[in-house]
């Protein structure tokens, strides 16, 4: 037996974040009972029993002695099936089964069968980013799980699909080769086009100027007049991820099990107006990320807003001010990020037709006050572009594709004034990133508008006319910067505070 514990390295979920765990055994003499300690929940407990199955299933000899098995660092709360894998190597190496060298900077993370076979577990992206933080530079997971965790630079992922794969790879006698995230047709995100909408010049502006400045909207229309169907489209418009994005990107979806595209594509998440607010927001016994972290650095797209739970629209106040989320527990505060575009949809009244040319609404005023009132102010404040997405009649929907209204036209646009904004907003932190436009500060927005006193006097006007807010005013101003830009403007105009106010007449409609 060997004398110092055999250390293999492993991590423990902390909301969207791993948190680096060591895990140390130490293999004693015949008789006793197997001691696992360092706050290990029952999962990992399991855990010692299931891998001495795959031991045998997998037709290698079993650890002799009576283990102590430490989970470093021991005041941690650890849980969860991760631990499965990298349990099972330090067994082995504590009974000889490969040489001690080996462990050095080696860290795994998956669950183990009982038949041996290594099974996929949450968090594999937070894993490959905690074990590098903790200098552990090789990592063995499950292969599609090292797909994901090799867009963690500075850290070789191994695909294993079994324990003796693993065992055998430690030995010498099997080799591997470092996985990569190469894209599969599974990664190219289908995406609609534009010019498929007929007619909608406003909506598909209001989109353009969502995917250019990054803001808020919320489409307002009768039923089947192509919310949904505009909303669907939006990604096609909005700039590829950067790397650092993407990454986190890859980590939120990994927490949460899913498969998330490597293509760059920025992500849609659309929850159905029943969802739970915990499922929106995040929560649960062991803090997951909702909806609104799933969404990070993409678009939020609600539909039917006035159904959803008014604990659950409330809750969006503080991630759309603060683009991030903060849930408090017991004995923790878990914060994670929420940076996303909110898109919204909904009927003008309970029954949808208020306004319809050719429809009669059936609502009474009471219960259409009452349907907009489940919107409050504060978060319909939040919201810039705010547009009607009316019924066409039916010459419009008859017409060929609006090739001037195409994704690939609209994108252009977006992207050119993206780089307006790369070159001019520069982020006050100094880490080289750039602010959009709908997230600049006051201290920055009069700056980078470039606005005359007619200009402030135009949206003192607006002001006055709408009953604005001050953050009314500076979302005003942060939306004409973004038309300027799509104008290819240095300076905000006239024009550009008059159409930003236009942008927003559909609250009018709602209060």
């Amino acid at each position: 037996m060997n004398e110092h514990p055999v250390c293999v390295g492993s991590g423990t979920l902390l909301g969207v974040d791993a948190i680096p765990v060591t895990i140390e055994v130490k293999l004693r003499g015949e008789g006793g009972t197997p001691r696992l300690l360092g706050l290990v929940g029952p999962a990992v407990r399991e855990a010692y029993h299931r891998v001495l199955d795959a031991f045998v299933a997998e037709g290698l000899p079993s650890p002799r002695g009576i283990p102590i098995i430490n989970f470093v660092p021991a005041g941690l709360p650890k849980d969860g099936t991760g631990f499965d894998l990298p349990l099972a190597l330090a067994l082995a190496g504590a009974a000889g089964m490969f040489p001690l060298e080996r462990c050095k900077g080696l860290a795994a993370y998956g669950e183990v069968s009982l038949r041996g076979r290594v099974i996929g577990a949450p968090g594999a992206v937070s894993m490959a980013i905690a074990a590098r933080a903790a200098d552990w530079r090789t990592l063995l997971m499950h292969p599609r799980d090292a797909r994901y965790a090799a867009r963690v630079p500075g850290v070789e992922a191994f695909g294993v699909a079994s324990l003796r794969e693993a065992v055998l790879w430690l030995r010498g006698e099997l080799a591997l080769a470092p996985a990569t995230a190469t894209l599969t047709h599974e990664d190219q995100a289908p995406c609609s086009d534009m010019a498929d909408i007929r007619g909608h010049e406003t909506p598909k502006r209001a989109l353009a100027v969502a995917a250019a400045g990054r803001h808020n909207v919320l489409f307002v229309g009768p039923p089947g007049s192509g919310k949904s169907a505009l909303v669907q489209r939006l990604p096609g418009l909005l700039p590829p991820l950067h790397d650092d994005e993407m990454l986190e990107v890859l980590k939120i979806h990994s927490v949460s099990n899913h498969s998330p595209r490597l293509d760059g594509s920025r992500p849609l998440r659309a929850p159905h107006h029943s969802s739970s607010t915990a499922s929106l927001l995040g929560g649960g016994k062991h803090v997951r990320p909702g909806e609104v972290t799933l969404a990070q650095h993409g678009v939020l797209f609600l539909d039917e807003l006035p159904e959803f739970r008014r604990e659950a629209l409330e809750g969006l106040r503080q991630p759309l001010e603060d683009r991030r989320i903060t849930i408090g527990r017991a004995e923790q505060v878990i914060t994670m990020p929420a940076d996303f575009v909110l898109v919204a949809a909904m009927n003008p009244c309970p029954c949808g037709y208020h306004g319809h040319p050719l429809r009669a609404c059936t609502c009474t005023i009471v219960t259409q006050r009452r349907y907009l009132s489940r919107i409050s102010g504060p978060l319909l404040d939040r919201v810039d572009v705010q547009v009607p997405v009316p019924t066409l009649p039916a010459a419009i929907l008859r017409a060929g594709p609006d090739d001037q209204g195409s994704t690939a036209v609209l994108r252009g646009r977006v992207l050119a004034a993206v780089e307006r904004q790369r070159a001019r907003n520069r982020d006050p932190k100094g880490n080289g990133a750039y602010v959009p436009n709908g997230r600049l500060p006051q201290s920055m927005l009069h700056r980078v508008a470039g606005a005359t006193s007619a200009v402030l006097d135009a949206v003192d006007h607006v002001m006055a006319t709408y009953r604005l807010s001050g953050r009314g005013r500076v979302r005003l101003l942060r939306l004409a910067r973004t038309l300027a830009d799509l104008a290819e403007r240095d300076a905000v105009l006239v024009d550009d505070v008059l159409e930003a106010a236009a942008l927003r007449r559909a609250e009018t409609l709602l209060r």
